[in-house]
């Protein structure tokens, strides 16, 4: 497992009061919307006091902590700071109005959080044992992968791997959709030969969704490890990536539309093969 490299961190200390959007600090979280500052940083936004809270218990303490003053005075709130100040973060407190132009949205949720992201090396995982991952391959949506994320982590999932030319998953789009999961789930960057090269040491099997498969998603035994693998919204499995799998499935359609949505096709294969296992 690999942290993206960040700025060092920040001492302990008292909470910071901040009244103005032009404020360095506040600058610094903001500038997180955009990709090139994640990647340069290593950092990301996560927002609202539960997630915040449920990233807290999971070992992600914040880096920087922006917070209502109100957000002090609730339990959880200060817990929240207390637990980033002892682990080298900083807090800050905003106005509402300043909170509102951290996260772009007018009623913020309350508190927002700057996180190291958290990037796993697939030759430091070990699947054997594992119940089920879920590759993706380049997806365009981050909404559609932070979707895919929460269901993986509903059903007990391992992680997710993205191949190849991906969205970034830690884009706030990607993060909201994710519920916080994102803080619960492996996450995985590779190129699909590594990722071949790799899953051919892991045994299981590599059940990839198709239009032209002529097996029934619910027609075939799901076993231990499963790597389900997803093609992106626009063109689905490239026909290199279709051959390298062990099983193609389709999801029957009775309907005029003849396709579904990369996160619930995922969905969907996803409870099938839990279904499957917790049934075994």
């Amino acid at each position: 497992m690999t942290r993206e490299p960040a700025s060092p961190e920040a001492p302990e200390g008292a909470v910071r009061r901040v009244e103005s959007p032009a404020n360095p600090a506040v600058k610094a979280v903001r500038a997180l919307h955009q990709k090139k500052h994640r990647s340069a940083t290593g950092l990301f936004l996560a927002e609202g006091l539960r997630i915040l809270t449920e990233a807290v218990a999971l070992g992600h303490a914040p880096r920087t902590l922006v917070v209502l003053p109100a957000m002090r005075r609730d339990s959880m709130g200060a817990q929240l700071v207390a637990a980033t100040l002892a682990a080298g973060g900083e807090v800050l407190e905003v106005s509402e109005a300043v909170l509102a132009k951290i996260a772009r949205k007018e009623n913020p949720q309350g508190a927002v959080g700057a996180f190291p992201q958290v990037w796993w090396d697939l030759d430091a995982i070990d699947a054997h044992r594992a119940f089920c991952w879920v590759v993706l391959e380049a997806p365009r949506d981050p909404g559609n992968v932070g979707t895919v994320l929460r269901t993986a982590d509903a059903v007990g999932a391992q992680g997710v791997i993205l191949l190849d030319n991906a969205c970034d998953p830690y884009s706030l789009e990607g993060v909201r959709a994710s519920m916080g999961s994102i803080f619960a789930q492996r996450l995985v960057r590779t190129t699909f030969d590594a990722f071949h090269a790799w899953r051919a040491r892991q045994g299981g099997q590599l059940v990839g969704t198709a239009l032209n498969a002529t097996a029934d998603y619910q027609a075939i035994a799901y076993g231990r490890p499963t790597f389900l693998f997803m093609g992106n919204e626009q063109s689905g499995l490239p026909p290199a990536y279709e051959g390298a799998c062990d099983t193609l499935v389709r999801l029957p359609m009775r309907g005029r539309a003849d396709s579904l949505n990369l996160a619930v096709a995922s969905s969907v294969m996803l409870y099938e093969i839990y279904n499957q296992d917790r049934r075994a």
